[in-house]
């Protein structure tokens, strides 16, 4: 994760009540089967508890971004593994 400074405070965590911290991470969504991965997106992050949030602003661009077809079909491909959960 990336730790870059606008000053923005995000308060608390609501889940523990610990100061949030600001960074720049990645975030992951699934639509229609596939991975999507934004990267270098600003948010607030509890060191205690790992809790993530971001601005409304932000959210909004983070969803211009995913009904951005040509630009998710251009953007370069990762692989991850995949284990199936079996006792």
């Amino acid at each position: 994760m990336k730790i870059k400074e606008t000053g923005y405070d995000y308060g608390k965590c609501e889940i523990c009540n610990t100061p949030m911290q600001e960074k720049y991470i990645k975030q992951d969504f699934w639509i229609c089967g596939e991975l999507i991965v934004v990267e270098d997106v600003p948010a607030g992050v509890c060191p205690q508890c790992g809790e993530k949030v971001v601005k409304a602003d932000v959210g909004r661009w983070i969803t211009k971004l995913l009904e951005n077809s040509e630009l998710i079909a251009k953007a370069p491909r990762i692989s991850v593994p995949a284990i199936k959960f079996d006792r």
